[in-house]
């Protein structure tokens, strides 16, 4: 049973993937990028935790934080520049 639970949570996520990369392709603002950036790492960072529970280890916890992050900079960074941008 839990072998098919974790090939229902990988579909998912590769589905959420796949819709996060159609949007940063796609566009058309940079603000759409961004968000669908910050939803691309943000499923890559799930898959990993999926991936920690399947095989019951903590080895992938840096490479988590490090996603983290590199999310948080890179929507603080848009969101300056986007402000800095219509203001003028």
């Amino acid at each position: 049973m839990n072998e098919w639970v974790f090939i229902a949570v990988g579909l998912m996520l590769l589905f959420a993937a796949l819709l996060a990369l159609y949007r940063i392709i796609r566009g058309p603002s940079i603000l759409d990028r961004m968000i669908a950036s910050d939803m691309l790492l943000t499923t890559i960072i799930c898959a990993l935790g999926a991936e920690m529970v399947y095989n019951g280890h903590t080895r992938s916890l840096p490479a988590m934080l490090v996603l983290a992050t590199t999310a948080f900079l890179g929507s603080v960074v848009v969101a300056r520049y986007v402000s800095r941008r219509t203001n003028s």
